[in-house]
């Protein structure tokens, strides 16, 4: 059995208290989270200590200590991003296979100096969204996707991803500028690729499934809605990177998302201003 090591800022959120158990039935028993280490102590009042125990869990002291226990490693935060240039500096270091929660960085610059560290020492990485896992994806970038209209749930702060990853899944990473056509309550965006095809994503309350409309330029479309358990398919499809060490998504696809956001986050500010994608 090999054991995985979990780094967070704090422990006591949905993703960590949720992959041991998932890790382990997905891979048949050859995965175990043995160890975690966590910055502070959860704003709902769970501790470190605490969590651990209730998970069964070994606490290690720091980031070295847990890498050099560890098989593989996840590096969660995944509503504090921005904690990710620390956290991931060791672990992307240690040529050990890790991966990275989504959001993977706050902005371009620190992911690619990430995947740069990775890339010197060896280690094999991904970061992604469960979302891009969801069955309802299947088939869909075969058959090149003209126009895309997409809506979810949630803050933009931590919901983004969530939809801007299935857009540059299916319409690849050539994306050349972003405009806000919403508000600061229902934020919704345009995407322009650089060949002029369009995406468009906007946000709603937390009662609106995800959801897309996607266009084949006069080869038909689809509506799709998102029922698929997409985060269970997801943690599956991370079982099987750490059991085999390919990778689910590339790094480049990683960078234009984290550049889509951050362009995104000025536009947000700036309303119907057209604000360049860096890449």
């Amino acid at each position: 059995m090999k054991k995985i090591g979990f780094i967070d800022y704090y422990l006591d959120e949905y993703h960590a208290n949720h992959y041991p158990e998932m890790l382990k039935e997905l891979s048949n028993g050859e995965l175990e989270v043995a160890y975690a280490f966590a910055v502070k102590n959860s704003p709902g009042g769970v501790t470190t200590e605490e969590w651990c125990f209730e998970h069964g869990i070994e606490n290690v002291a720091d980031i070295k200590a847990l890498v050099e226990k560890s098989d593989y490693i996840v590096v969660l935060s995944p509503d504090n991003p921005e904690m990710h240039g620390e956290l991931c500096k060791i672990p992307l270091s240690s040529g050990k296979r890790v991966y990275v929660d989504k959001t993977f960085a706050p902005d371009r610059k620190t992911a690619v100096e990430l995947f740069e560290i990775a890339e010197k020492h060896g280690t094999p990485c991904f970061s992604a969204s469960a979302l891009r896992f969801a069955s309802e994806f299947s088939g869909k970038k075969s058959k090149a996707p003209e126009n895309i209209l997409s809506f979810g749930p949630g803050a933009f702060e931590n919901y983004a991803v969530h939809q801007i990853e299935p857009i540059v899944m299916l319409m690849g990473t050539k994306a050349k500028k972003v405009i806000c056509v919403g508000s600061e309550k229902y934020p919704a965006f345009e995407i322009e690729f650089d060949d002029g095809r369009k995406a468009f994503f906007s946000h709603h309350g937390y009662e609106c499934p995800f959801g897309m409309a996607i266009d084949y330029s006069g080869k038909g479309s689809d509506y799709i809605t998102i029922q698929s358990d997409y985060f269970k398919l997801f943690a599956k499809e991370m079982a099987d990177f750490f059991l085999t060490g390919k990778a689910k998504v590339d790094n480049n696809e990683t960078v234009c998302i984290i550049s889509i956001i951050e362009a995104a986050q000025k536009a947000l500010k700036m309303p119907q201003t057209w604000i360049p994608i860096l890449g």
